[in-house]
């Protein structure tokens, strides 16, 4: 592992692919995902925004979904991939701060969000008389709202943290991008304290809300399960599937990651399971919710004019 330079405030980020032609192929893949990621979300971000059938709470949760996706996977791999093709592997203390600062805000963010769909299939499914009252435009805007607020506070709590913590080993942090349990390793102090709130935070903004996810969705299910229209309980069950399966996808690796004691991690297992929270997930959301909606099919139709058959 490369020393400090103790005239630098630099970081080192190790990256996640080594420098010799697999890597480069593997970096190709890589750069290939974002660029899939990049168009499916901002196609539907316009799709929810330009087709007045899709102003419905559902599609406006979904175009924040969305955004996220495209910033998350924006925060990441285009510095990986620039510091892989430069040779550069160094990040200034305050482009790492900034990482760590939009990565945990939109970690958070989307965890509470997903939370949020999972709520208005609930409602809609179980208590459609309720719907109108219970997801308003109004109450929309403050589930959104809200699930950015708490991100970012919880986050800037977390970076200011991490960014006052003193270094005195080696600033080679073994990921590739700015992780706050990769960069606790490299501090020169006792970090207890810190890990313990680290645990709270995964378990508030992740496992709880998976939890209460799969509780929601299970009520979902049973209600679907008694439904009387054939018709509407396979679009029911459809969009449930859909929501489950992103969620499992997206919760699963993060809270495996971020729950595990400090002795049972591996940096190698880390890398790889944060390629499914930061890189798969924002690539699958636009492609799961799209050819698994007909909805969002049929305003494909309308204003892309695909999928005309």
């Amino acid at each position: 592992m490369e020393k400090w330079n103790q005239t630098s405030n630099d970081f080192i980020l190790l990256g996640l692919f080594p420098q010799n032609q697999t890597g480069r192929l593997l970096l190709c893949f890589i750069i290939l995902i974002f660029f899939l990621a990049s168009v499916g979300n901002m196609a539907m971000i316009h799709l929810i925004r330009v087709d007045s059938r899709l102003h419905m709470p559902m599609y406006f949760l979904l175009s924040q979904l969305s955004l996220m996706d495209l910033m998350y996977i924006s925060t990441t791999v285009p510095r990986m991939a620039f510091n892989f093709l430069s040779g550069q592997k160094t990040i200034s203390f305050l482009g790492c701060g900034v990482q760590s600062f939009f990565f945990v805000t939109l970690a958070c963010s989307e965890g509470l969000l997903l939370a949020s769909m999972a709520y208005d299939r609930y409602v809609a499914i179980c208590h459609p008389l309720h719907y109108p009252i219970r997801m308003s435009n109004r109450m929309c805007v403050k589930m959104i709202i809200g699930s950015w607020t708490l991100g970012s506070i919880n986050s800037l709590a977390h970076t200011v943290y991490i960014l006052h913590i003193p270094y005195c080993r080696s600033r080679a942090i073994d990921h590739f991008y700015c992780d706050v349990p990769a960069m606790l390793s490299l501090a020169c102090m006792d970090t207890w304290f810190y890990e313990y709130m680290v645990f709270v935070s995964t378990t508030l903004f992740l496992l709880l809300p998976f939890l209460g996810i799969t509780a929601s969705y299970g009520r979902v299910l049973f209600a679907v399960y008694h439904m009387r229209s054939k018709e509407g309980r396979k679009k029911a069950f459809t969009t449930c599937s859909t929501h489950l399966t992103v969620v499992i996808f997206y919760y699963a690796p993060f809270i495996y990651t971020y729950l595990r004691p400090k002795n049972l991690r591996s940096p190698a297992e880390d890398k790889i399971l944060a390629v499914f929270y930061t890189i798969l997930t924002p690539m699958l959301n636009p492609i799961i919710y799209s050819l698994r909606n007909k909805e969002v099919l049929g305003a494909m139709t309308r204003v892309f004019g695909i999928f005309s058959s």
